[in-house]
């Protein structure tokens, strides 16, 4: 459908309708004078289309990302390769404009690819179901938690660890502000692990929160946890890394209930933050209260494979009052591109980018670790993602000099200490000031890990190095 622009006749019949003689007057009704501009806008005189590209150009040069830089930048959102193939299938215009398949009968290639997308996660988490996917990892993990709470009844206690993501923390504790849920934030020991949370639990705990690999890179003992929950009559809810999973036991394996995961890391770029995709699955008895959707597989009147919506649970239009969260549409082209992403690996090729992460992130850590100014923070071992202390304190000096020299070195962690929203602590302890977070993905070379450890080494008041 062509966009049609409003003309002036339509405007002045429009305003002729609700009786005012401009726009102005509408904006001067509901706009206080104070806060109004008053003047026209300050812009540059109009160029055309091709001084226009070449400008964004070199406005788009000046940002620092996966492609100009050598990336070694974590925390969610990872530089892992994308195959070629990935990009050309979801480009096709059926997937790439489509919405929310309401009508069954017309919408079969999106609910085939959801379908296929539930069965590959569940295979990757070793649960029972799986939804058609969700926003991201932060909405994921609120999620799973308001499932536990709605199912435990009675029981308003949610129990996590200082080393699951920050910002997950800070979503969950926006979104029980004003709920009667109590978040209790379990400090992790010298480590980077979180083997305290068992000793939380207790007869009010509703549910555990806990990341492996976790926010710092630390592997926690996931199946401990479990057992100790289940034994009071808790959920476990773990959030994972997808490609973690190619060396690390699946969540089902280790008990867990509900596993949410960002998906961002299969077949998604990084695209500067978004969008990207919630992962989430659970064992089979707790799917009535799953959020989101979930596309299933029948055969129509004829006897064709068919597959349709099956659980619907979005307040926007069958469930209503009676849904069972208020997520609404998905970024289903991202669960496609995961889907994709997905089936060219396969098992083998999934275990062999872990292996490439775990090789190249022990080679990472042992070359910053020659240095005297940097240590490695904690004992535990890594999949892709360690923690650095600088010695020398300027954390974010020395990552500005790695970006100047085309390097995204790493996070810097001292903003994230210590923080606090809505009372609860989603910050990180105070052990980890002074440092930066540090992800190796199978895309860097033994050359570029040199490089970034030399540059960091060189960085100014580094003479110990």
């Amino acid at each position: 459908m062509s966009y049609l622009f409003h003309t002036d006749n339509d405007r002045r019949e429009m305003l002729e309708a609700i009786g005012a003689a401009d726009i102005n007057e509408i904006i001067d009704a509901q706009v206080p004078q104070s806060v109004q501009l008053q003047r026209q806008l300050d812009l540059p005189p109009s160029i055309n289309e091709m001084e226009l590209t070449a400008e964004l150009t070199r406005l788009a040069a000046l940002n620092a990302n996966a492609n100009s830089h050598v990336c070694f930048l974590g925390g969610g959102a990872y530089d892992h390769f994308i195959p070629a193939v990935v990009d050309e299938i979801a480009s096709r215009g059926e997937y790439y404009t489509s919405y929310t398949p309401y009508q069954a009968e017309v919408s079969q290639g999106n609910l085939q690819v959801m379908f296929e997308y539930e069965t590959l996660i569940t295979q990757l988490t070793g649960l029972g179901v799986s939804n058609a996917s969700l926003y991201d990892g932060g909405s994921a993990a609120t999620e799973a938690v308001l499932m536990a709470l709605a199912m435990q009844r009675g029981r308003n206690k949610v129990i996590t660890s200082d080393v699951v993501h920050p910002q997950y923390r800070e979503i969950l504790a926006a979104y029980l502000r004003n709920i009667d849920a109590e978040i209790v934030v379990v400090a992790s020991d010298e480590s980077g692990c979180s083997s305290s949370i068992i000793d939380a639990i207790d007869d009010q705990t509703a549910c555990v929160l806990v990341q492996h690999p976790n926010f710092i890179g630390g592997l926690e003992d996931v199946e401990a946890i479990a057992t100790a929950a289940k034994a009071a009559g808790a959920l476990t809810i773990e959030s994972f890394d997808p490609v973690s999973l190619g060396r690390l036991r699946r969540p089902g394996d280790m008990g867990v209930d509900i596993a949410i995961a960002e998906g961002q890391s299969l077949g998604n770029p990084l695209a500067f933050g978004g969008p990207y995709l919630g992962v989430m699955a659970c064992r089979e008895e707790l799917v009535r209260r799953l959020p989101g959707r979930i596309a299933g597989q029948t055969t129509d009147r004829r006897g064709k494979r068919c597959w349709v919506l099956t659980l619907q649970t979005r307040e926007q239009h069958i469930r209503r009052e009676k849904a069972t969260s208020n997520i609404c549409s998905n970024q289903t082209l991202l669960a496609l591109r995961a889907t994709v992403h997905l089936s060219l690996l396969g098992p083998d090729g999934l275990r062999e980018t872990s292996d490439h992460c775990i090789s190249k992130t022990a080679y990472a850590k042992q070359a910053i670790a020659a240095s005297e100014r940097f240590e490695v923070v904690g004992e535990s071992a890594s999949l892709k993602e360690f923690v650095v202390r600088d010695r020398s304190g300027d954390v974010a000096e020395l990552l500005e000099y790695a970006r100047n020299h085309e390097l995204l070195a790493g996070i810097d962690l001292n903003p994230m200490v210590g923080l606090h929203s809505e009372g609860t602590l989603t910050g990180l302890p105070e052990r980890y000031r002074d440092c930066f977070l540090v992800a190796v993905t199978e895309k860097r070379t033994r050359a570029e890990i040199d490089r970034w450890a030399q540059v960091l080494c060189h960085a100014p008041q580094t003479a110990a190095c």
